[in-house]
């Protein structure tokens, strides 16, 4: 009997995609389709790791697969001329072409995705009825749907569900970086270079135009990388994790996070592996609770709440807007341009989005979508620019860190109040102020910190929208009793220093 083809998506790269009972028998349909990789204007280094994974996937698999190179997916299933499997895939674009293709004949059946451990049918289950989103009750679903860190008797390990406060310590003082043990970095190959050309020549034509530096990769692109880069992490770089997951240094861009966001969203890793390997450390007293808990929290929390919603709430959620935020990117801001900025902690997280497409959590929270909040660009445009200028980007990504809790956009569907801070947590938690000619403690004059200012001046601005949440009661209450707020305001209305 005849078996029919798998198509995989860029982002459907490890072998829990082709290599199960299932699919070991299929051929294996891989495509670069010119038009997908034009649509946007991604980051130089994104538009590599993908090219870089589908062909080295190629490799690996050897005369089981066929690559094809066409201009769109379309034209590359017709030139294949059989009709494919395919997996869920993790777009509203791509599930809408894929329906498309299957009425067409060219796709056979969707099957589901092995990229996330809760299939989306028993997520619409735990979803059914409820009015708001929060990540904790899905967390705690999740800890108990996949028996993750709990007791005998089905509670928490070591009594709780979350240790966040062991895990917001300040960085080291005195030190330019962590001292924590290096990551796994990988080595290019003729494939690489293969595809570096071949990106050189397409931007020369005019056909391609990236954003962002070209260097060297930084991240997985094959099962055995990714494989590596788990194992480097969670033996040597997950102890450091949970302490300092929050902190920030000038000189130390990877801190001791993961970096397993790009092979994870490459379907390089599985997720439900992932975190077990965590939770073995911390069985086997290899690491803390608390840093085995806060990784689980990320993975098999935060990532799959994401997903999950982001298929719930559907397109329309893309283009909420609860607070009204008009504002169009500044230049320097869509073109990654950091010499145009002058505060320190902005400087370093654009110019690490230029030089690399990746920024880690907390200088995505607290550094760029604050600053994105306080000057209420708009949440699609902030919502397109971090899907394509980071090299973990993906439509499925964004729109719930990003519309939902970095904007509250939503309306508090997912956060219980803005992530909205001074100047005063940036200070506590980095380096950056020591170097930046921006005071935090200042929020008039030539060194009035853009971001306290900011803060207090936006807060101004959004009261009345947000009168009726009693966390920003308090806030608000200390910012109408400040005396040269009419002060602030009217300065920050007219800043263009950053």
């Amino acid at each position: 009997m005849t078996v029919t083809p798998l198509w995989l998506f860029a982002d459907q790269l490890g072998p829990h995609f082709h290599r199960t009972e299932q699919h070991r028998d299929r051929e294996v349909l891989l495509v670069e389709s010119t038009a997908a990789l034009a649509r946007h204007r991604y980051h130089r280094q994104k538009l590599h790791l993908v090219l870089s994974g589908l062909r080295h996937l190629k490799e690996e698999l050897g005369d089981r697969a066929t690559l094809i190179r066409a201009r769109t997916y379309r034209e590359a299933l017709r030139e294949f001329r059989r009709p494919v499997v395919v997996h869920e895939p993790n777009s509203h674009a791509a599930e809408e072409l894929v329906l498309s293709l299957q009425r067409e004949g060219l796709v056979e059946a969707v099957l589901p995705t092995p990229a996330f451990a809760l299939p989306r049918r028993e997520f619409a289950e735990w979803a059914d009825g409820r009015r708001r989103f929060l990540m904790e009750d899905f967390y705690r679903h999740q800890r108990h749907r996949f028996e993750i860190l709990l007791e005998p008797d089905g509670g928490p390990a070591g009594g709780r569900w979350n240790f966040d406060q062991e895990n917001r310590q300040q960085p080291p003082r005195a030190a330019a970086e962590l001292g924590a043990p290096e990551p796994w970095m990988p080595t290019e190959d003729d494939i690489d270079r293969e595809v570096r050309a071949d990106l050189d020549t397409r931007q020369q034509r005019g056909e391609l135009h990236p954003i962002g530096n070209d260097r060297p990769r930084l991240f997985p692109v094959t099962s055995e990388e990714a494989e590596a880069a788990e194992q480097r992490f969670l033996d040597q770089r997950l102890p450091w994790f949970g302490p300092y997951q929050d902190a920030m240094l000038d000189e130390d861009w990877a801190m001791a996070h993961a970096l397993l966001s790009v092979p994870l969203n490459l379907g390089l890793l599985d997720p439900l592996e992932l975190v077990r390997g965590a939770e073995h450390r911390y069985r086997s007293e290899h690491a803390p609770l608390a840093s085995v808990e806060g990784f689980v929290r990320q993975v098999l929390g935060w990532r799959e709440y994401v997903w999950h919603l982001y298929w719930w709430f559907g397109k329309p959620y893309l283009h909420r807007n609860a607070l009204r935020a008009r504002n169009k990117l500044p230049k320097w801001w869509s073109e990654l341009d950091g010499e145009r900025i002058e505060a320190e902690c902005l400087k370093t997280a654009i110019n690490g989005v230029r030089d690399r497409g990746w920024a880690h959590h907390i200088q995505r929270l607290m550094i760029l979508s604050n600053h994105g909040l306080q000057r209420e660009y708009r949440p699609s445009a902030l919502n397109e620019w971090f899907s394509t200028a980071f090299v973990d980007g993906a439509p499925w990504v964004m729109p719930v860190n990003v519309i939902g809790m970095s904007q509250h956009a939503d309306g508090g569907l997912v956060a219980t109040k803005p992530y909205a801070a001074g100047g005063a947590y940036i200070n506590r938690m980095s380096d950056h102020c020591k170097r930046c000619p921006f005071d935090p403690r200042t929020r008039t004059g030539e060194h009035a910190c853009p971001f306290t200012a900011g803060y207090w001046a936006w807060l101004h601005r959004k009261a009345g929208d947000l009168a009726d949440n009693h966390r920003m009661r308090q806030p608000i209450a200390t910012m109408r009793k400040l005396a040269d707020v009419e002060e602030i305001a009217a300065q920050e209305s007219r800043r263009r220093r950053f």
